[in-house]
């Protein structure tokens, strides 16, 4: 998995920046981001504090892991309804 080089706390910052005024174009130079990536901070980030986006990473997290066990749970599922279909 690609390694993030900011936290949420400093794309916030970014986002602030941007507005408070400063350009698009400058702050993307200025930070090493592409305009691109700004605008999608814009989309996912946009008009939150630093505890709502750590609330959002937080869900997003035990949204994954809720997801993992389902899929496990109906693998086993699948596994065993099979199992007792078959004829010996």
């Amino acid at each position: 998995m690609k390694r993030k080089r900011f936290t949420e706390e400093q794309i916030i910052a970014v986002l602030r920046e941007h507005e408070a005024g400063a350009k698009t174009a400058d702050l993307a130079r200025k930070h090493g981001i592409s305009e691109a990536t700004l605008y999608n901070w814009k989309a996912k980030y946009g008009g939150l504090d630093v505890s709502e986006a750590r609330r959002l990473r937080s869900l997003e997290e035990e949204n994954r892991k809720l997801k993992k066990l389902l899929a496990e749970t109906m693998l086993d599922q699948a596994a065993l309804k099979e199992l007792l279909t078959k004829k010996w």
